[in-house]
């Protein structure tokens, strides 16, 4: 699990291996990860973008860019939380990822907030 807080926003990540999803005899290793985003701070935000990175077993990485979270830019008032889950596949059966959300004050101020790394594993994969 990750939890880190930046200018008053609380990310937390929680990640779970998707054996439904996964093709091990592919090697194709699936996850999902639940973030909870709370602003534990004074002032509105809006999250505009995120960016991850992904990082498997071999070293190999990849950057993933976009608009918003689940097709979503929400606005997470002073005491609110914000919640979704998403997934990611590896092409080993553990990895890690990290990133960061940009998000904007109601001024227009913008800000980048930190997603702590956390770790993507199969169980008993790291046996």
């Amino acid at each position: 699990m990750s939890d880190t807080t930046t200018a008053g926003i609380r990310v937390q990540v929680e990640a779970n291996w998707w054996e439904e999803r996964s093709q091990v005899e592919a090697e194709q290793w699936a996850f999902t990860y639940t973030v909870t985003i709370t602003n534990v701070g004074t002032e509105d935000a809006m999250l505009h973008s995120r960016h991850w990175v992904i990082t498997d077993a071999s070293g190999h990485v990849e950057e993933v860019r976009g608009d918003g979270v689940i097709g979503k830019q929400p606005v997470i008032k002073p005491g609110e939380t914000f919640e979704y889950t998403s997934w990611a596949m590896l092409r080993t059966p553990f990895g890690t990822m990290r990133g960061e959300y940009f998000m904007e004050r109601n001024d227009g101020r913008r800000f980048e907030v930190k997603i702590g790394e956390f770790v993507l594993t199969q169980p008993n994969a790291l046996n």
